[in-house]
């Protein structure tokens, strides 16, 4: 018996979760001194109204090792992780030393691997997703591993966010750089490199030029490399993202996309109205 552990950047509903059953351990958020806990029982809307009108810097709290070792109890005996990418926050080595903590105090009672997804959001739905499939029909847990781990390499994740406040102000971008953006009106298109960490793909002029150049990338990535499976994230952007995926759904090759509400911690990162498709 296997199961699948994620933190709160993995995005899913309940539709997704009913195919790809996985336990989410959540981030803790803060705005203007107030805790959300990033669970099934936070008002994400509310949360990113309170978010958009506060003048403070948002914050977040990975979750420790012991949030993890809670949900490696129990009967399976295999567990898989899947994080947040490494250089984007703590997550995967909490992971980690929750691995190392409770097999040290459980030699060799399970097998326990924490992915680093490289990514967020999106990116980490796909992983979720592939372990479950991978899991159909291999039995090896190390086999797992490596076919997973190939999977991860070879995921590409992009977004836009209509907002760069937040990015900025946690540092994820430089404030120069989101400055000229704004004064320019340039919306960024942007990507995570081979360490996951945020890179810029392209500068538009204009939001409606920027998705529609987005939706070429996704659809040259598509043809170039043959993804057949896609996943998009959304900060209550449900015009945009329904517009990527009727796009993409008429796109030759593509077999299956989920277009998914994100939760809190990516809609602190990806801000208001932000996007992120994996694939």
């Amino acid at each position: 018996m296997y199961k699948v552990i994620a933190d709160s950047s993995n995005e899913i509903d309940q539709a997704f979760l009913e195919r790809y059953p996985v336990e989410i351990v959540p981030f803790k958020l803060y705005v203007d001194g107030n805790e959300y806990i990033d669970d099934e029982n936070l008002n994400v809307d509310d949360f990113v109204n309170a978010m958009v009108s506060s003048s403070s810097l948002p914050k977040s709290a990975c979750p420790s090792p012991n949030d993890f070792m809670a949900h490696f109890d129990g009967d399976a005996d295999e567990i898989y992780v899947v994080t947040i990418s490494a250089n984007l926050s703590g997550t995967y080595n909490s992971a980690v030393l929750a691995k190392n903590i409770y097999e040290s105090e459980h030699p060799g009672e399970k097998f326990i691997h924490i992915f680093d997804s490289l990514g967020a959001a999106s990116s980490e739905t796909l992983v979720t997703r592939m372990i479950h499939e991978v899991k159909k029909e291999v039995m090896d847990p190390q086999k797992v591993v490596e076919i997973v781990e190939r999977y991860i390499d070879e995921t590409h994740v992009y977004f836009i966010s209509e907002s760069l406040d937040n990015l900025i102000k946690n540092g994820r971008i430089s404030k120069w750089k989101g400055m000229i953006a704004s004064t320019l009106k340039i919306l960024p298109i942007m990507g995570a490199d081979e360490n996951g960490e945020i890179k810029l793909i392209e500068k538009v002029r204009t939001s409606n030029k920027a998705y529609l150049r987005l939706v070429e990338i996704l659809q040259e990535e598509i043809h170039k490399n043959g993804k057949k499976i896609v996943a998009i994230t959304h900060v209550g952007n449900y015009e945009r993202a329904s517009q990527i995926e009727e796009a993409l759904r008429n796109t030759p090759g593509v077999e299956e996309l989920f277009n998914i509400k994100c939760a809190g911690l990516s809609s602190l990162y990806a801000d208001h109205k932000g996007i992120i498709v994996a694939l």
